[in-house]
């Protein structure tokens, strides 16, 4: 039978099955030819069929200890891990010596995630063979699976422990660097991450994978250009012997690159070539998914991740790209079940868990709160306090409130006055992309010489009429409080307007808006403002651009307010932001705002305006940030005296439960 025990050593299983078959048609009973035929069979993919040929065999040969090694290494064929295990328990306690005991126990600890006590038994069995590559194989994926349970528990630096040990009896081990690479990735330890990937570049092997893993770190760093230079690289790099794995993993961060670097043509004919050659495979419309939420074409994104879920449920792409897709086409709740999903098949996933805490914080009720005083060179200063609740009661539905204080003085002619104003409302999503929100209200006012009420509202549509754009339509009344004598003329405004905002996919961005107002004085005014501008940089964002701004009142009254006939205001600005919202805590955030420019009063001659606006805050946790602000202008639209205004001030907000109350 030396032939039969040859095809099997050299892993040719259907043939050593066909062989050991005949040999048993002669001798029947030949205990070797039955043990063979029933390893042969079992590798060759039929464990059932083997485990059944071993219990026949154990029962012929009941104390025989080759025969219940193979029986306990078919429970591991036929993936019967708890049986295994206490079948395995009984053979060490029969021969503690034993290396397949050893090594069947280890693997069986291994396949039920008892990482620590599978490495002591292959530790074990280690001693016994040294040597023995099979139980080295065994040793090394027991370490990565270690490592990979405790990533998932976020032990981050546990894990680095258990791979730096497996490169300790591994030295320079492919698979192995390339999990610790990914856990410094997860871990946000990015020059630990590239120090790894650089290692690995070393090795023609994992160069393609290498070059890959330092794409994505650019991008992580925001350096886009950088990392389709490396994608790049990567991609002619590919040839006919390069896996056909490394060629899909290095295709698709080339096209992820450059959708990041915003050639969206080209991505688009690279997916569209590859979905000739393989239609409908789910790592292409992924791709093309990821292209259409860069392209604010979220519903043909979620088209392609539902495709992608039939076919495969479990898909972390699937799942997680239809939550961030729906989120953006205003489908909260069903965004928070596509998320759940993702945690569902993949525990404790990090970006996951990042997705749904957002959205809880999105829909947890808040305070926001300002603290500001302002002065002009019309002698006029204030002091001002306002917060704003929210109080979301569903993902549609919310309850809001605001309170507002302000006192104010003229320090000339001494004339003051305060005001506290109170609004209560609501925000409802009619649908996913138009919101109604309407506040009521009323403010008390005390001047030098008389003490009276307003009422006040504010109500408005939000549209979302077309990809990249925006619509507001509102109607507000309110009262002019800007200094005493104003608030002591009781001067009220109607106001009726619109604000229009368009976006493109090559960074070129426009606003506008319109007011007209109405005046319980029997004046009027229209206000036009328009913004063109264009984006350099996104983290952190970087904007130039210009504006103009039209106002005109029907009747000029100059000693009371600002009224011109004709107003034009043209400035060119920058504005530099590291928005709030994409900060982690324990981090700053920062918004500068800078214009020059010129405007025009009645037929008077051109005046220089500059306008400054700096913002400088830390998020203390998930649950508050504060800022500080100021700024100042000398703009004559900005203030009722014409000339210059500053202004400075703290903000605070914070949540006011620890979870959302739709999740009580």
């Amino acid at each position: 039978m030396k032939e039969g025990f040859l095809l099997l050593e050299h892993g040719k299983y259907k043939d050593a099955e066909a062989y050991f078959k005949k040999t048993l048609e002669t001798y029947p009973t030949n205990k070797t030819a039955r043990l063979c035929y029933g390893r042969a069979v079992g590798l060759n993919g039929n464990p059932i069929k083997a485990k059944t040929l071993f219990l026949q065999l154990l029962k012929d040969y009941a104390n025989d200890f080759e025969i219940k090694l193979n029986y306990g290494e078919s429970l591991l064929w036929n993936k019967n891990y708890n049986e295994a295990k206490v079948y395995y328990e009984k053979l060490i306690s029969q021969n503690k010596k034993s290396f397949p005991a050893l090594l069947g126990y280890a693997n069986t600890l291994s396949n039920l995630k008892d990482y620590e006590n599978a490495i002591a038994y292959i530790t074990k069995a280690l001693i016994i063979s040294p040597n023995n590559e099979s139980a080295l194989t065994s040793k090394k994926y027991m370490y990565l699976g270690h490592a990979y349970q405790q990533e998932q528990l976020q032990s981050y630096e546990v894990s680095e422990t258990i791979l730096k040990e497996n490169l300790n009896a591994f030295p320079n081990d492919k698979e192995t660097l390339f999990n610790l690479s990914n856990l410094y990735l997860i871990s946000n330890q990015l020059e630990k991450a590239e120090a790894t990937y650089n290692k690995l570049l070393e090795n023609e092997q994992s160069k393609l994978g290498a070059l890959n893993g330092l794409s994505l770190i650019a991008h992580l760093r925001g350096k886009e250009s950088k990392a389709l230079y490396l994608s790049t690289k990567a991609y002619n790099l590919l040839s006919k012997n390069v896996a056909a794995k490394t060629k899909q993993q290095t295709t698709e961060r080339f096209i992820q690159a450059l959708i990041w670097n915003h050639k969206y043509k080209k991505a688009q004919n690279l997916i569209d070539e590859l979905l000739k050659k393989y239609p409908n495979e789910n790592w292409i419309l992924s791709l093309r998914a990821t292209l259409n939420i860069y392209k604010s074409d979220f519903k043909n994104s979620v088209t392609d991740y539902t495709t992608i879920l039939k076919k495969d449920s479990t898909s972390f792409d699937g799942n997680l790209g239809k939550a961030n897709a729906l989120k953006a086409l205003g489908k909260y709740a069903k965004a928070y079940t596509s998320a759940q999903n993702t945690l569902a098949y993949h525990k404790n996933q990090k970006d996951a868990v990042s997705f749904i805490k957002k959205l809880d914080k999105s829909f947890t009720p808040s305070a926001d709160s300002k603290l500001s005083y302002s002065f002009d060179n019309g002698d006029n200063e204030a002091y001002s306090f306002s917060t704003n609740l929210k109080i979301p009661l569903s993902t549609k539905f919310k309850i809001l409130g605001n309170y507002n204080y302000r006192t104010t003085k003229n320090t000339v002619n001494n004339k003051e006055a305060t005001t506290n104003s109170f609004l209560l409302g609501i925000s409802y999503d009619l649908l996913s992309n138009i919101n109604f929100t309407g506040s009521l209200g009323i403010s008390s006012s005390k001047g030098n010489f008389s003490s009276f009420n307003q009422f006040l509202t504010d109500i408005y549509f939000y549209f979302k009429p077309f990809k990249l754009q925006d619509l507001k339509i509102g109607y507000k009344k309110e009262l002019q409080n800007f200094n005493a004598d104003l608030i002591n003329r009781k001067i009220t405004q109607d106001n009726i307007y619109i604000d229009y905002s368009l976006n493109t996919n090559f960074n070129l961005g426009f606003f506008s808006q319109y007011y007209y107002t109405n005046q319980n004085d029997n004046n009027t005014r229209n206000l036009f403002f328009t913004s063109l501008y264009y984006t350099l940089l996104k983290k952190p964002s970087l904007k130039v651009g210009v504006n103009y701004q039209n106002i005109s009142f029907k009747n000029q009254i100059p000693t009371i307010y600002f009224s011109p006939e004709k107003f034009n205001a043209y400035e060119v600005f920058v504005n530099l932001i590291r928005d709030e919202i994409v900060i982690n805590n324990n981090e700053w955030f920062y918004e500068l705002t800078a214009a020059t420019g010129l405007q025009f009063i009645e037929e008077g001659s051109k005046q220089n305006t500059y306008r400054i606006q700096a913002i400088l805050g830390y998020q203390l946790s998930h649950r508050s940030l504060f800022n500080f602000y100021a700024s100042e202008s000398n703009v004559a639209s900005a203030t009722a005296a014409g000339f210059r205004f500053t202004e400075i001030g703290i903000r605070f907000k914070w949540l006011l439960l620890k979870k959302p109350l739709l999740k009580k």
